[in-house]
């Protein structure tokens, strides 16, 4: 196992820390600070500890071009504002700029550098852009899980320079989504949603092979209810359902093992809006121009009998549409029966994240995951690019 950073005396040590700043920006400030906050006791534990900590990260996808509206600046303040300190800036992050500001550092100095992705040799993971990042450090650390699926400059190329360390926060989200997949107390519950059934795939023939139930709601559960022959009307699904039917086929060849629950009923409504017409409809009786916008009452209470019995639950993805009030009954019946379960919780997938903090019950979860799509492939079971660099650096 690679060692973490906690071990290492960082006092007078350019520490160059790769974080998860990837944050929505409005009006040219941060309109959420959740990964800020899931950065923060990383960033202060080294500063507290006398490190010159020099932060990298993305912000966007401004395709190798600066782009002004992707510049770092806004999350700097936001970082300052968090951490009760400035963070110091700099216009680029390799270059003279860059040493400079890095050389300007006192013990306890944080600074954030520009963008990473202003530079096309950021996600070409070229090797002499890693080399000039690592003359910015003493020592390389990792706390970003959610890009620990890209192969890039700043997650994999500059491991071959620096002594690298895992940072706390992707310990910490690799030791949760082990204990859930590897050491599950049981009944292991998982409870799938979100829209695309194509997009999760191999999450799915995973969990059919270590959960004792999935709960499977919102638009996958639409595009699973096509393909054993429903009208499920204007409802979001898959357009293609042979990924669908080809899960189906799984799903029958386990069903001694583990029970797969798809939705009995839905809120349905014509049209996507808050005051739209809505009602309860039985999934065989859905109208071609009306769409399924949530799980039903009778389906909700079922998911909560699972869950109720649930000593380990995952779940990514929402019920329904539950930014609108009217359809964020199921989503929320979902979260408070875990949340009553008092089983070991992982949330992951943005979404969930924002469904947990909209309804109240994001701080009676064990653990919301940060890793978006790092997560899902992790859930999948392969090897994270960022992961695996690091275990091979520290067993170097």
């Amino acid at each position: 196992m690679t060692k973490g950073i906690s071990e290492v005396d960082v006092r007078g040590k350019r520490v160059l820390l790769r974080e998860d700043l990837n944050v929505p920006l409005e009006g040219g400030a941060v309109a959420d600070d959740t990964r800020i906050a899931a950065a923060m006791p990383t960033i202060q534990n080294l500063s507290g500890r006398g490190a010159r900590v020099v932060v990298i990260s993305h912000l966007g996808r401004p395709d190798g071009k600066v782009v002004e509206s992707l510049r770092m600046a806004p999350v700097a303040a936001a970082l300052s504002k968090e951490l009760g300190a400035p963070v110091k800036t700099a216009p680029d992050c390799v270059g003279p700029q860059a040493q400079a500001a890095v050389d300007a550092l006192a013990d306890g100095d944080v600074l954030l550098l520009e963008n990473l992705r202003f530079h096309p040799e950021e996600e070409a993971n070229d090797p002499e852009f890693a080399r000039q990042l690592a003359s910015l450090g003493d020592l390389y650390v990792n706390d970003a899980f959610a890009t620990a699926h890209r192969a890039h400059a700043s997650t994999v190329g500059v491991t071959a320079y620096l002594p690298s360390y895992m940072g706390p926060l992707m310990e910490r989200e690799l030791d949760m989504l082990d204990e859930v997949l590897q050491r599950p107390r049981r009944p292991f519950v998982a409870v799938l949603g979100g829209a695309k059934v194509s997009d999760k795939i191999e999450v799915i023939e995973r969990l059919l092979l270590v959960c004792d139930a999935i709960l499977i709601g919102g638009g996958m559960g639409n595009t699973l209810l096509a393909a054993e022959g429903f009208d499920v009307g204007k409802s979001l699904r898959d357009a293609d359902l042979g990924p669908a039917k080809k899960i189906r086929e799984e799903i029958d060849r386990n069903a001694e093992r583990v029970e797969v629950l798809l939705p009995e009923d839905g809120v349905v409504a014509k049209e996507l809006k808050p005051d739209a017409d809505s009602r309860f409809a039985d999934v065989g009786e859905i109208a071609p121009d009306e769409m399924i916008l949530d799980i039903g009452p009778t389906t909700a209470e079922k998911f909560t009998g699972v869950i109720e019995e649930a000593k380990t639950v995952l779940w990514n993805g929402p019920m329904g549409v539950f930014e609108i009030d009217a359809f964020a009954a199921g989503t929320e019946a979902v979260g408070d029966a875990i949340a009553a379960s008092g089983a070991l919780s992982v949330l992951g997938g943005g979404d969930t994240a924002a469904a947990a903090h909209k309804l109240g019950f994001a701080d009676k979860m064990t653990y919301i995951s940060t890793g978006g799509g790092a997560t899902l492939e992790y859930l999948e079971g392969k090897e994270l690019p960022g992961v695996a660099a690091l275990r091979a650096a520290a067993n170097a």
